[in-house]
């Protein structure tokens, strides 16, 4: 390795300037101040300027002592005057002032040099440092340990190995290889730059080893993810003779949380108490941080109120831990109480109350937090305003969190994330797209968690050919062995229609964490093959991979979506008797859409009443759902009762409701329904489709005649549904009254899906799949027409409705009309 350090891309320091400081003399006030502060013996320095400079604290202090210094002519001769100085202006940051008070000596002796290098390196600029170094070193200035330990600081702060190295192989060319000090200092810049194998070979080299050089290695290895190693090395450091001390404890814990293990954590505390360590606030934050991680957030809270002292770090830690444990709601509580008690919050916690808002879509509270960043001096903090594009995309607000995106004067890869994963959440396909197309032609290098945010969109999407085209680029951009991009891709692929696809991708991954298995377990049951899903369950359960709750919904969807009645029972009573997980809102309406799919609806509402909470609208709506499909009228108006109740203004709700009663034939009821709607402004949410053909999305809407090929469309219908009439499909006009039979049967053929699939027979070629997606879910009458359909044409028609696929092939449908 090279005794030079050149060449460096490195910035000269200042040039030389005559000492320029101002003339004002000091007042007696500030003299008097500063002499009262300590007791100095005056016969310890030659002349009283020397105690003046002793117990400074200030830039403004210093410049009112400077014209007396000047003055008595001590700068030019006196070296105590001249190191001070530069070590004074050097800890205030005035780098150019320190050089200036450097240049004019003449004779510069080593240790201003050594001095000027250390306020480089804490000025934290490394071209500056390293030249000033060069300039040592041409200067015949011999290099002493702590110059190297300050440049290596930096080189790890900075992250920049190839100068490291270069550092490193000047320390060794100097003489200090075996040096405890800078050997350490080495260890600590190599973890920091991610190379923490190089670390841990230079941490096995060194002689002798002290806590210091312990505590480095450790930190090293819990700051670079690999929790588990750093957690063994203590052990190593007991076996060594060595004890922990508190900055051991403050790099291990975090070590604990990562790895999600309570029983080291508490092992830990246990060490903790007996070292009397309990009173130290680092260790304490670190505690209640671990705690939380772990899922022990009451604990947290108990050490967390227990604390004497808490600092800003202590309440982030708090906040955090409740909004990771799914709790935005006493996260939001506890930032409250952190303002309340005039605890100033950082960017760190006002980014967890806007993350805590997103989860609970507050948007008032969300607001608020956004009105405190002025008053915090935040607002243009890069990381604080991605926290309020997340929180207002969450609460359905992207229109704002576009505004914040577009004014941004320096957007981030993270800032471009959070937007497009806005867009998506939202149903704005197209802008996310369009977001993710123009940020690849501004050359911003996307990530995984780029793939991530826009193919969410593209599923929603559901078009095979875009699925493809996303697929292809994850796997140039080498993210096809990334398993939260490939677990989108499998989720992609299924929201397609493509499960086998998706499956194939499944069997092809090395390692699949829980979601992956869940977008697995979740597609085969939207595409009604409950069999094949619960097999990956009980195959998931085989491979030691713990279920979660989102593992447990996706399976007792699949049970509804399939009609596995019992199988659903088993495994709801399994969730929390085997894996010790409480039934959320969702699981319970799950439930009672499995038993009221299945005709069992008495049950259903028997368990409704039993649920442990207030049941939600979801729950309500299942069960509504289900009074429509089996035509139960009482039940269906005592969840439409309680629907009303919680949310009035969902006019979703009654329209079902009234086609309960028009399938009662219950006329009066429907009209009271529709009247009720008109009167509170709700309307129906109107039938939508789309085809994509040829690069282009097609769009349908019931009864509407906008498309330039309408006209051949419904001509083609009209021929279309004479065939299928003539192999046995008989139109259900039972839900419509006061018109015509010829006039019900046509508004039956301008359902949206009719339209989607006419337009895709008419434009494809025979053999070709169509593929429609809409808006709503489909009517039993258009389900029976497809069947027939995909008989007479012999075509495979694949349809994504609200709630799940629908094959249909040869006059069947997967769902074997249970849907």
């Amino acid at each position: 390795m090279s005794s030079q350090l050149l060449p460096f891309t490195a910035t000269p320091p200042p040039p030389p300037q005559p000492p320029v400081f101002l003339p004002k003399a000091p007042s007696p006030s500030i003299l008097h101040t500063l002499s009262q502060r300590v007791y100095i013996p005056s016969h310890v320095y030659k002349h009283p300027s020397a105690i003046l400079l002793e117990l400074c604290t200030s830039m403004k202090e210093l410049h009112q002592i400077l014209p007396l210094i000047i003055k008595n002519g001590l700068l030019r001769d006196e070296l105590l005057f001249q190191t001070k100085l530069v070590s004074l202006f050097c800890n205030y940051g005035s780098l150019t002032d320190a050089a200036r008070v450097f240049e004019p000596i003449e004779d510069k002796l080593d240790v201003l040099y050594h001095t000027l290098l250390k306020g480089y390196t804490k000025s934290e600029s490394l071209d500056a440092a390293l030249s000033f170094f060069c300039r040592m070193r041409r200067d015949s200035v011999r290099p002493i340990v702590y110059n190297f330990t300050y440049l290596l600081k930096v080189c790890g702060d900075k992250a920049d190995l190839r100068r490291g190295k270069e550092i490193h192989g000047q320390l060794i060319t100097s003489g200090f290889s075996s040096n405890l000090f800078a050997m350490t200092s080495v260890v600590n810049m190599y973890a920091k730059c991610r190379m923490i194998h190089e670390a841990y070979k230079m941490f096995d080299r060194m002689p002798v080893r002290d806590l210091v050089s312990w505590n480095t290695i450790i930190a090293g290895y819990a700051q670079n993810g690999l929790a588990k190693v750093a957690l063994e090395l203590v052990i190593r450091l007991f076996e060594e003779g060595q004890r922990p001390d508190s900055v051991t404890i403050v790099s291990i814990l975090p070590a604990a949380a990562d790895m999600g293990s309570l029983v080291i954590g508490r092992s830990v505390h246990g060490y903790i108490i007996k070292a009397g360590f309990e009173s130290f606030v680092n260790v304490l934050t670190a505690l209640v941080d671990m705690y939380a991680k772990c899922g022990a957030v009451r604990t947290a809270r108990s050490i967390f109120e227990g604390m004497n002292e808490r600092t800003v770090v202590s309440w982030n830690s708090m906040i955090d831990g409740y909004v990771q444990s799914g709790d935005p709601e006493e996260a939001m509580k506890l930032f409250q109480k952190m303002l309340d008690e005039g605890m100033e919050p950082t960017n760190v916690t006002v980014m967890e109350a806007l993350h805590a808002c997103a989860d609970l879509g507050d948007l008032d509270r969300g607001i608020f937090v956004h009105k405190l960043l002025d008053e915090l001096k935040l607002e243009s903090d890069i990381s604080v305003a991605n926290s309020l594009i997340s929180m207002y995309s969450k609460c359905k607000r992207v229109d704002i969190a576009d505004g914040i995106f577009k004014n941004l004067q320096r957007k981030t890869l993270v800032s471009w994330n959070a937007m497009i994963l806005g867009y998506a959440q939202n149903g704005c396909v197209n802008e996310a797209l369009s977001l993710f197309c123009e940020m690849q032609s501004q050359n911003v290098k996307r990530d995984s968690f780029s793939l991530v945010s826009v193919i969410p969109a593209l599923a929603d999407l559901s078009v095979t050919r875009q699925a493809k085209w996303i697929h292809g680029l994850v796997i140039r951009s080498y993210f096809d062995k990334n398993v939260y991009v490939m677990t989108a891709l499998v989720d992609m692929y299924a929201k397609c229609g493509a499960v086998q696809t998706a499956r194939k991708l499944f069997d092809m991954m090395d390692h699949r964490h829980v979601t992956t298995w869940n977008a697995m377990i979740d597609g085969y049951g939207t595409h009604g093959f409950g069999e094949a899903g619960l097999d990956l369950f009980r195959e998931m359960q085989n491979c030691a991979i713990k279920p979660n709750t989102v593992t447990f919904l996706c399976v007792l969807s699949a049970c509804s979506h399939s009609g596995l009645v019992e199988e659903g029972l088993y495994y709801f009573n399994s969730m929390k008797e085997d894996y010790g997980l409480e039934p959320l809102m969702d699981h319970y309406g799950a439930m009672v859409d499995l038993l009221g799919r299945a005709g069992r609806l008495n049950e259903a509402w028997n368990f409704i009443q039993e649920m442990p909470f207030e049941p939600g609208i979801n729950v309500y709506g299942a069960m509504l759902g289900a009074c429509k499909i089996h035509r139960n009228v009482e039940l269906g108006e005592k969840a439409a009762d309680k629907i009303f109740e919680l949310n009035p203004h969902d006019g979703g709700y009654h329209v079902l409701l009234a086609n309960i009663y028009a399938t009662a034939s219950m006329w009066h009821k429907v009209a009271k329904v529709r009247t009720m709607m008109e009167k509170n402004g709700l309307q129906k949410t109107p039938g939508c489709s789309l085809v994509e053909l040829r690069n282009e999305v097609h769009t349908f809407y019931s009864g509407s005649t906008e498309h330039p090929q309408s006209k051949d469309i419904y001509a083609f219908l009209e021929k279309l549904v004479d065939k299928i009439k003539a192999s046995g499909y008989v139109p259900d006009t039972n839900s419509i009254h006061d018109v015509e039979d010829n006039v019900k049967e046509q508004l039956l053929n301008s359902h949206s899906e009719r339209l989607a699939i006419a337009f895709g027979l008419l434009n494809t070629s025979p053999g070709t799949t169509i593929h429609i997606r809409k808006n709503l879910r489909v009517c039993g009458d258009c389900h029976t027409a497809t069947k027939y359909i995909s008989l007479v044409t012999g075509r495979e028609i694949i349809v994504r409705d609200m709630q799940r696929f629908h094959h249909f092939k040869n006059g069947e449908c997967s769902c074997g009309d249970y849907w």
